[in-house]
């Protein structure tokens, strides 16, 4: 299964990497499940709900470890999307990267599986 992806604010994430789990942001804790989502579903996720957002990271995580935590919802359009009801283990992360925000204020990504 490829990777799914979730934005995080560097100062939280930094925090959660030394603790060893992640709670999600602000937002994830007020719906009760972090959010996450899949390549062909980030752009528009970080456009819509963290345009012009600085100092975001992006999280690349692998779904199986997460097991029965971890569930496909609709949302946006109708499709499904990765909700992780509990916190985000370390050992799921597959790797973090910056997201640098260019002249027009969207992110800019790395490649994506």
């Amino acid at each position: 299964m490829p990777p799914i992806y979730h934005l995080a604010r560097g100062p939280e994430w930094a925090r959660a990497a030394e603790r060893g789990v992640y709670a999600g942001t602000e937002e994830d804790r007020a719906d009760g499940y972090l959010h996450f989502s899949t390549a062909a579903q980030i752009e528009e996720s970080a456009a819509k709900h963290r345009a012009g957002e600085a100092d975001l990271v992006l999280v690349a995580c692998e779904a199986e470890p997460l097991g029965d935590q971890l569930k496909w919802e609709p949302a946006r359009g109708g499709d499904l999307f990765p909700h992780l009801y509990g916190e985000l283990p370390m050992a799921a992360v597959v790797w973090v990267k910056p997201l640098a925000l260019g002249a027009d204020g969207r992110h800019q990504f790395p490649p994506l599986e």
